[in-house]
């Protein structure tokens, strides 16, 4: 029998040809293999219906598993009403498709974190220096239940309070809608933090580029929750699938920017990328 191998796979944001030829270079197996995704299924790639209903295929079938990334809850908000969604995000084809409120549904019925095993944790866009990994799952925890409520004017009032960047710095006292805002940011949005966990929202580039005085990207503090747990995470394109660290992975590989769709097999470590072919 053969071994079961399980994948960490970047943000396909709509990149379907990309996906299939990743999964076709891994030989992924769907009645042994394991696909989780680190968030950002949707946006600005060439068909992202169609990823979307192929994810939620294989989930339906055990064999697939996938977080929130920004892009995903901006879809589920365009859903709902509370944003327009943007011509070059074609994620309006979702929105329209006969089978559009089983996909949105299920999509945000999907959780924050996910841990592969005791040691592993993914969230779309890291853990900030501050929580440890068992706060992280907790308060993740917080937010999925509201955007996964059954009653759908629970997740109306999250979004229509989700957007902005108040407040930027965790207080164990935060209460109600700033409480659930700021999570969402760190799980999402977070590239760069200072020493005290405080975000910034503004820097999207390379490492080597110049940086806001007193922030750095988040993984270059010590890390609480890399103390225990394997972080695993997408989000900032730039990075290209970097490894920080043994304890910190990146896995977006840029593909809807013309660069590479990754996927990371935990067992051995290995990253294995493709070539975006409609680039």
């Amino acid at each position: 029998m053969s071994k079961r191998y399980n994948y960490v796979i970047g943000d396909v944001q709509g990149c379907f040809e990309a996906l299939k030829a990743l999964l076709k270079e891994i030989r992924f197996d769907p009645d042994q293999d394991f696909l989780w995704f680190a968030g950002d299924l949707v946006a600005r790639g060439e068909n992202s219906v169609g990823a979307l209903r192929f994810v939620k295929k294989l989930a339906d079938r055990g064999a697939a598993s996938t977080v929130l990334g920004n892009h995903d809850l901006t879809l589920i908000a365009c859903a709902r009403g509370f944003k327009k969604a943007k011509e070059k995000d074609g994620t309006q084809d979702i929105i329209d498709a006969i089978d559009g409120d089983e996909l949105i549904d299920w999509l945000r019925k999907q959780p924050l974190s996910l841990s592969p095993n005791a040691k592993m944790l993914i969230t779309h866009a890291g853990v900030p220096c501050i929580w440890d990994a068992e706060q992280t799952i907790q308060l993740a925890s917080e937010v999925q239940q509201i955007v996964g409520h059954d009653d759908l004017t629970v997740l109306d009032t999250f979004l229509a309070e989700m957007y902005g960047e108040q407040p930027d710095l965790w207080s164990d006292q935060l209460t109600g809608m700033a409480r659930l805002r700021c999570i969402t940011n760190y799980l999402t949005r977070m590239r760069l933090t200072d020493a005290k966990g405080r975000l910034e929202f503004g820097f999207k580039d390379a490492l080597d580029a110049p940086m806001p005085v007193g922030f750095q990207p988040w993984f270059e503090f010590e890390s609480l929750a890399a103390h225990t747990h394997q972080l695993i995470f997408g989000h900032w394109a730039a990075l290209q699938g970097k490894t920080i660290n043994s304890q910190i992975q990146n896995v977006d590989g840029g593909c809807v920017w013309g660069q590479q769709l990754m996927a990371f097999r935990l067992e051995d470590q290995h990253m294995f990328a493709v070539d975006n072919p409609l680039s």
